[in-house]
């Protein structure tokens, strides 16, 4: 399973989930918002990314997939600990 972590700089959130991921030795890749590697890789799965009620990408969005298979799409430390601990 491959893990693309999106982000943006001072975001509270993001650091949460960095952590979450570092502290259960998940590996990933991480592609600042404010970069243009980063805004050009987000397209790539701009159909499953979550939006708030304005239309703005939720952050941090952590895309978990296979072989480009979408396997998940989560927002927080607390939805990766869920999602981890349901997939056994």
């Amino acid at each position: 399973m491959d893990y693309l972590l999106f982000s943006y700089p001072n975001c509270n959130k993001c650091e949460a989930l960095k952590k979450k991921l570092v502290e259960t030795g998940t590996p990933y890749t991480e592609y600042g918002l404010t970069q243009p590697p980063g805004r050009a890789k987000i397209r790539e799965f701009i159909n499953v990314i979550k939006r708030d009620d304005k239309g703005a990408i939720i952050l941090p969005t952590l895309v978990a997939h296979t072989q480009g298979i979408v396997r998940a799409v989560l927002n927080s430390a607390e939805e990766f600990d869920g999602w981890s601990k349901s997939k056994g």
